[in-house]
């Protein structure tokens, strides 16, 4: 059963169907009218200048039969809604798993199939972005043997180091990565804009003692955070220290919050990066909060109770969420061999893309009336 009430001069409508109730202002179904005339039939993309219409614009008449709306506005347009698509406002993505390390999963890919096999590369980039991480085996051991499966989602992000670079012990190093230190839990490039979305570390050789990766669900450690410290949490949501890298042929600046979140309240991204954070010369009561939530901050990143530890072995290929996970590594020696490992960074949007457009071909066609 379906009842449709026109409110507010009909400028409103509020429909319920099957037990699901939802408002609707009459410019917002007229903007968005599913019909070719609107909305072009592939892309979804509006045909109509929106701001154009008329602010008092009302629905003349509605009716709900066979499952659609179907509507008469003001300006003379007709539409036709599917109800079931019109009320189900289900976000496109699953929602994403956050993990501990007593709970943290381990999701698993292979090259050669994901590289084939279309099923298999949207099982790895689901895994991706529900865990944030994903392991991938079976990756040839040569300089840019993950380029195949870069390929399949890509393009590959060139930054002033090139595309896939080496991470590996140097002389003269250029950056931290490149010598033998430890690293604490991190987000990468902070000062890039946009921010690197997806970090690829394929391991060619890695017999050197020591040199694990560790892996923190900064949305978990931000979930724990607003639980048992919610000014810290505040704190790190409003205040936006700057990050920096600069060499000889590089100056790169960028800005914003530790935590950083949606038009919801929810964490979108965290950055962490002591190396390159630069925190404004606030007013020290100001500074002092921040300093504290941000010990705070680093001690979950830091814990036992967040940090996942692994070693990758060649032709392994860990792929991370840069806005979500923070890495690191333990202290290696070169005594017992050699650690060489490549780096390449993919953008969120193609690889977004890639997921959405390989679930949409392995699902049914949407509703009628409702544009992909």
């Amino acid at each position: 059963m379906t009842h449709v009430t026109s409110l507010a001069n009909n400028r409103r409508l509020v429909i319920d169907h099957h037990g699901r109730t939802r408002e609707f202002a009459a410019l917002w179904l007229r903007e968005r009218s599913p019909d070719a005339e609107t909305l072009d039939p592939r892309t979804g993309q509006r045909l109509i200048e929106a701001a154009e219409l008329p602010l008092d614009l009302a629905v003349e008449s509605a009716e709900a039969r066979d499952g659609e709306l179907h509507l008469r506005f003001s300006d003379g347009h007709q539409s036709v809604f599917a109800l079931d698509a019109l009320l189900n406002d289900a976000p496109s993505d699953p929602p994403q798993r956050l993990w501990d390390a007593a709970s943290a999963p381990h999701p698993e890919a292979d090259f050669a199939a994901a590289v084939e096999d279309d099923d298999a590369l949207l099982a790895m980039l689901e895994a991706l972005h529900r865990d944030g991480f994903v392991l991938v085996s079976g990756v040839p051991t040569e300089e840019h043997g993950m380029q195949p499966l870069v390929d399949r989602i890509g393009p590959l992000r060139r930054t002033n180091w090139g595309g896939i670079a080496d991470v590996k012990s140097v002389a003269d190093a250029y950056d931290l990565t490149m010598t033998q230190r430890g690293l604490e839990p991190h987000t990468d490039n902070p000062y890039r804009d946009p921010i690197p979305g997806y970090i690829w570390l394929h391991c060619l050789t890695n017999a050197a003692d020591g040199g694990d990766s560790t892996l923190a669900d900064g949305f978990m450690a931000a979930r724990l955070l607003r639980e048992r410290d919610p000014a810290a949490y505040d704190c790190l949501t409003r205040v936006t220290p700057g990050f920096r890298y600069r060499d000889d042929t590089t100056h790169l600046e960028g800005e914003g919050p530790l935590i950083e979140l949606d038009s919801q309240g929810d964490p979108v991204r965290v950055r962490y990066s002591n190396r390159t954070e630069r925190v404004p010369a606030l007013p020290t009561e100001q500074l002092e909060a921040y300093y504290a939530a941000r010990t705070a901050f680093y001690r979950l990143i830091t814990g036992e109770e967040l940090t996942l530890h692994l070693k990758l072995d060649p032709g392994q290929m860990l792929i991370m969420d840069n806005y979500r996970l923070l890495h690191g590594r333990s202290a290696f020696q070169l005594a017992g061999g050699v650690r060489h490992l490549r780096q390449g960074y993919v953008d969120r949007d193609s690889t977004a893309s890639r997921r959405r457009v390989l679930r949409r071909q392995a699902t049914p066609a949407p509703t009628a009336g409702e544009p992909a």
